[in-house]
């Protein structure tokens, strides 16, 4: 009798899916010094960038530039916008239309929920008024400019759940109107702005007193949020928050993603708005109250900026492109890149709140967030700069926001978190969202004002 052997038994596992990090260090990586050089090689073909130069002239000015910009951004198939604006000012002594060329990359799931970046176009010399002498910008702002472009580049070959802006801004040396310009546009389009990231001078290592580092990159970020911060300075001062601001907590995701990606760039955390008594375009969106932050380079050189063209007692004076590190470039560039793909691809942070005065323990409440399928909470003693996930690190128990009844649909339930032996006093608290796919939003600490949308005042109480 013929025995009938078994059949050899195949067992096909499905190979798990990348990680989120070596996800994004796969989209970053064709990011291209190279290909940067040659945006900012054209960009400074056109002679002068001033915001008052000819916005007509195909070769030179301000105009062409955009139209160029306007152009690569199509020839990713990306949809182009330019929101224009008037302005009168100091610097801008006449009546002058200012505009942004902007291209949006439309999310798949959450497409009102939008993270931007952001760059200035325009250039100028020594006069700010100067528009006719010829003005590189190179590194200030070609290089921002560079970065935008070659963000959408790269990631307009890949899709995500949520929004992903690529902007070139005008008028930031005559004001910052550029910045206004595309905080009041994002404000009308009802966008759910998660982040801004503003690339302003990011593409030199050497300063103007011969210190080098290419190391590092600079990110610049409020501490109590500026709008609506007349109306939160009584509960700051009681509940805390002086240090946590979400563009404070942008900052910090900013750091915590260059460490995981290890691709030899730190992060310098800069706990002011901008440079000392300076500014830039993420301040207007601060303003708006948009969560915004500010990438610099880790040292500047001062003869390279708002210079005009010249050479006094052998020192070159001027923003020209010899000057430009691209190896660096690239790598701010990888991480803003990166910092898209993650917030795009996570759901946006809660709005958290916490309770505990007079209590041995501390409550955590937040509602819920679309796309979210877990929360992390987090902790820090209110002296440390790091965000520690909790024991246990996730709750998962529903329950009523305290005061409200839920809907029919029951959308009005929030989750909360108990933490049993937790004093509130001596800690700050944050949460943050998780996608299926377990990309993670920044987190958003458990203060007033923390949360990452306009701060809007309470109605008053009506008068009895």
């Amino acid at each position: 009798m013929r025995k009938v052997g078994l059949l050899p038994c195949l067992l096909l596992i499905a190979a798990a899916p990348p990680s989120p990090d070596a996800r994004l260090k796969e989209i970053i990586a064709p990011v291209s010094g190279a290909e940067m050089k040659r945006t900012v090689e054209k960009l400074v073909s056109f002679g002068t960038r001033h915001t008052l130069s000819s916005q007509t002239d195909p070769k030179r000015g301000i105009g062409a530039a955009l139209d160029w910009t306007q152009g690569r951004f199509k020839s990713f198939g990306l949809a182009t916008q330019r929101p224009c604006d008037n302005f009168t000012g100091k610097r801008v002594p006449t009546p002058t239309r200012i505009c942004d060329q902007i291209a949006i990359q439309r999310g798949t799931d959450r497409s009102n929920d939008v993270v931007i970046i952001t760059g200035h176009i325009d250039s100028r010399v020594t006069d700010v008024m100067n528009f006719t002498s010829d003005a590189p910008g190179a590194n200030d702002d070609g290089s921002g400019t560079a970065a935008v472009i070659e963000a959408a580049r790269v990631l307009s070959k890949h899709k995500f759940p949520g929004t992903i802006v690529y902007a070139a801004l005008s008028g930031e040396e005559q004001g910052l109107y550029g910045g206004k310009v595309l905080a009041d546009y994002a404000k009308k389009q009802g966008w759910n702005v998660v982040a801004n990231l503003n690339n302003d001078i990011i593409g030199n290592s050497c300063g103007s007193d011969g210190v080098c580092n290419d190391r590092l990159v600079r990110v610049f970020s409020e501490g109590p949020r500026w709008q609506g911060h007349e109306q939160l300075a009584k509960d700051l001062r009681s509940l805390g928050g002086e240090n946590d601001a979400p563009s404070r907590n942008i900052s910090r995701f900013l750091d915590t993603l260059a460490d995981r990606l290890n691709i030899g760039l730190d992060v310098m955390q800069v706990w002011r708005n901008d440079r000392f008594g300076r500014g830039g375009d993420h301040t207007e969106f601060l303003n708006a109250g948009y969560p915004a932050v500010r990438f610099s380079v880790a040292v500047e050189n001062y003869n390279w900026q708002h210079q005009d063209l010249r050479t006094e007692k052998g020192i070159k004076y001027g923003d020209t492109i010899e000057n430009m590190d691209f190896p660096y470039l690239e790598k701010v560039t990888k991480l803003n890149v990166a910092a898209l793909a993650a917030i795009a691809s996570a759901p946006p942070p809660p709005e958290a709140r916490a309770e505990g005065a007079v209590s041995t323990d501390t409550t955590l409440w937040w509602y819920p967030i679309e796309g979210a399928d877990r929360f992390v909470v987090y902790m820090r003693r209110t002296d440390e700069s790091r965000w520690q996930p909790v024991p246990g690190g996730i709750s998962w128990k529903p329950a009523l926001h305290i005061g409200e009844e839920p809907d029919e649909t029951g959308h009005r339930s929030s989750w909360s978190s108990t933490l049993k032996g937790v004093r509130v006093d001596d800690w700050v608290f944050g949460v943050s969202s998780v996608s299926k796919d377990g990309f993670e939003s920044p987190v958003a600490s458990a203060v007033p004002g923390g949360a990452f949308k306009p701060y809007l005042a309470p109605p008053p109480e009506p008068v009895k």
